[in-house]
């Protein structure tokens, strides 16, 4: 199983994983020239996507959607109530026969990938993350949360690749430039999961079988992408653990996770 982040941060989020002949996007939050684009650029064929996993319904996750519905015959899948919500917001009509229907806790087979959604703590209808095995490697997209709740914890260990959301540092959100109401939501048990709060995550999820770790959906505003690495550096110190950090501008590419 390959693994690439596409983009991942404020302005759209998007990663891919492949295995064999087929391509399964998680989001779509970036354009659909901009997806092809970036597959391109990491060596992988566009027209092997076949399907792409939705998160949840705010904007920076599916702002490809209604083109994507438009000009592909991908899969969408998705649980009922961000189904539902995707709908509503993008007013588009996405046919059943392209749905995907995902529930929370429930593992589903999807072109040789298991695909295990897991409810996250962020202010969307039904928010999930995603563990994708295959291959005998596993890893996991672990973004958009305000906590790491012990749902989580348990689902991010036994990985051999975690894409793990580092969106803040709170001191610098707290004395940037953002209203106090958005601060408030980002900082909020529901927001998104700041700098310390990624730390204390991944040490408790640390293991030897853990390869790479790839710090995803940075702000712009509020991060900075080298005290988010050294951050999570301090504890993956000797670990042999390869660290990364995704980029909102470029793709990054992870060959084999579990190699």
């Amino acid at each position: 199983m390959r693994y690439a982040s596409l983009a991942s941060g404020s302005k759209g989020n998007c990663h891919a994983f492949s295995q064999g002949p087929g391509t399964l996007l998680v989001d779509a939050g970036i354009s659909l020239k901009q997806i092809r684009l970036r597959l391109s650029e990491v060596g992988w064929d566009p027209e092997q996507v076949r399907g792409v996993a939705i998160t949840h319904e705010h904007s920076d996750h599916i702002a490809a959607l209604p083109v994507l519905v438009r000009n592909t015959d991908w899969d969408i899948l998705a649980t009922p109530e961000t189904f539902a919500r995707i709908q509503a917001i993008q007013g588009i009509e996405i046919p059943r026969s392209r749905w995907i229907p995902l529930r929370a806790g429930e593992a589903a087979s999807w072109n040789g990938l298991t695909v295990l959604p897991f409810t996250t703590p962020h202010d969307a209808a039904d928010s999930v993350a995603y563990r994708i095995e295959a291959g005998g490697a596993c890893a996991a997209v672990v973004t958009d949360l305000g906590h790491p709740t012990a749902l989580v914890e348990d689902h991010c260990r036994g990985l051999d690749l975690l894409v793990l959301e580092a969106n803040h540092d709170v001191q610098m959100l707290r004395e940037g430039g953002y209203p106090a109401v958005l601060k408030a939501r980002i900082l909020s048990r529901v927001g998104h999961l700041s700098n310390e709060a990624m730390a204390g995550l991944l040490g408790r999820v640390l293991s030897s079988r853990l390869r790479t770790v790839v710090l995803a959906h940075l702000s712009e505003q509020n991060n900075d992408p080298e005290l988010a690495r050294f951050t999570a550096g301090g504890i993956l110190e000797g670990t042999g653990t390869a660290l990364h950090v995704a980029s909102q501008a470029s793709p990054l590419l992870v060959a084999d996770p579990g190699h």
